[in-house]
């Protein structure tokens, strides 16, 4: 015999079983009865065309058994509500891969058994097109390679990676990395049996190659003082070793050769340095204008050497940037002795600070124009002189002591200041560098 808890327990389960049922949406119940409420409505009309009711009757009746039927629970109440449960589990799941194949952090695209696509990120979106959805992977890539890697990779449930070479619009190579996903929804139209991440890896490609360049290069610029350091030793060792004039001669080559070692060496460690910071912004602050004051002062020897008249002009007030003394010294230094190496014999070189003109909406910038009255440089040269080792002209560039590192160096450092160095140039008209930082609001 059931006690009497146990009895209460079964009438209060009884009872939230009928308010459950009670709650159920009435659309529900008059959908789970259409057949029924068709049957009865045909049978109604029956009636009322055979003269056996009236009409007001039989509207009343009709109305009578849409009510009961929209309020008694329907007997496949269960079924319609595990139907709507794994409807809405599905389109659940579909979110959540979609969210998935969104967040990695390449190009990626998820395809049905198929092979067709039937979702892709944003990047991948922008890397191959936004018209791909539902399209074969074919109309992204015709790749041999990748399309016999999909096929695969499907029929055998095996991971896969191939290697995509492109030159269109500009060159570069791509892995594809191809992940079959879960077989059992393989089957559903829209459920993503594989997923393909294109990793890019032209950028590595690239830094590969300026490395090896760069060494090559520095090896090189290397090699050529050491030969004439090498070449001099043993002539002072063999024949010139009593001649008076010829050991001078060759001491004296010795010395430059060394020297310029020490200028690539130093300018190496310097590029190095730079390049290592220069993802962390300056903390101080300097001001322009006694940064250029003192660069003029270290290099008037070297302008009344060559013939150059070196000049300053400066706005009243101070020029205040978020930035490091030393470094944008360096910066101004490197310009303004460009000027004078390469610059005209007896000509001059102009040093010019002032605030950049800009809307109001934009914030204080500051504007350093180094200008000098030299030979000019040809159009095609500007876009490489910041390139490590380059040079416009090798012999006169190495006469002059250039190590073709300099204007890296700037590059670099105005980098790491947030600002840009900007180049004007015309054959027979001179040259005009110009620094733009941000400044410091008063």
């Amino acid at each position: 015999m059931q006690s009497r808890a146990q009895q209460l327990r079964l009438r209060l389960g009884k009872v939230g079983q009928r308010l459950v049922e009670l709650v159920e949406p009435p659309a529900v119940r008059l959908a789970a009865r259409r057949v029924e409420l068709g049957l009865a409505g045909g049978l109604t009309a029956l009636f009322v065309v055979a003269g056996g009711l009236s009409l007001k009757v039989a509207l009343f009746g009709l109305a009578a058994a849409a009510a009961l039927a929209a309020i008694w629970p329907s007997p496949d109440r269960p079924a319609i509500a595990g139907a709507r449960v794994a409807a809405q589990s599905a389109s659940d799941a579909q979110r959540l891969w979609r969210m998935v194949v969104d967040a990695v952090p390449e190009p990626a695209v998820a395809l049905n058994a198929a092979a067709r696509i039937v979702h892709a990120n944003r990047l991948a979106e922008e890397q191959f097109g936004t018209r791909r959805q539902g399209g074969h992977i074919a109309s992204m890539s015709r790749d041999p390679g990748l399309l016999a890697a999909v096929e695969e990779a499907l029929d055998e449930g095996q991971a896969r990676t191939v290697e995509l070479h492109g030159r269109v619009p500009v060159e570069r190579r791509l892995l594809a990395i191809l992940v079959p996903l879960d077989p059992s929804a393989s089957q559903l139209r829209d459920a993503p049996a594989l997923l393909i991440t294109f990793r890019d890896l032209s950028e590595q490609d690239r830094l590969a190659r300026m490395r090896a360049d760069f060494v090559a290069n520095a090896s090189h610029e290397l090699r050529t003082p050491l030969a004439y350091l090498k070449g001099s030793v043993e002539t002072l060792q063999g024949n010139a070793k009593d001649d008076a004039a010829a050991r001078a001669s060759f001491l004296k080559t010795m010395g430059e050769q060394a020297e310029r070692m020490t200028r690539l060496v130093d300018d190496l460690l310097s590029l190095s340095r730079v390049e290592m910071r220069e993802y962390l912004p300056p903390s101080g602050e300097a001001e322009l204008g006694a940064v250029l004051a003192d660069v003029i002062e270290t290099l008037e020897p070297l302008a009344q050497r060559a013939g150059v008249a070196l000049s300053l002009s400066c706005e009243d007030g101070p020029a205040m940037v978020r930035g490091d003394y030393d470094e944008l010294a360096q910066v101004f230094q490197n310009l303004v002795q460009n000027a004078i190496k390469y610059g005209r014999s007896g000509g001059k070189v102009e040093v010019r600070l002032a605030t950049q003109p800009a809307p109001a909406v934009q914030p204080l910038r500051y504007r350093v124009d180094v200008i000098d009255d030299g030979r000019g440089i040809a159009p095609q040269h500007l876009p490489r002189l910041t390139e490590r080792f380059y040079r416009v002209n090798v012999a006169a560039s190495r006469e002059a002591g250039g190590t073709g590192l300099g204007l890296a160096i700037v590059k670099h450092i105005l980098n790491r200041h947030r600002g840009e160095l900007l180049i004007a140039s015309r054959l027979g008209h001179g040259s005009t560098f110009s620094v733009v930082l941000p400044g410091v609001p008063a």
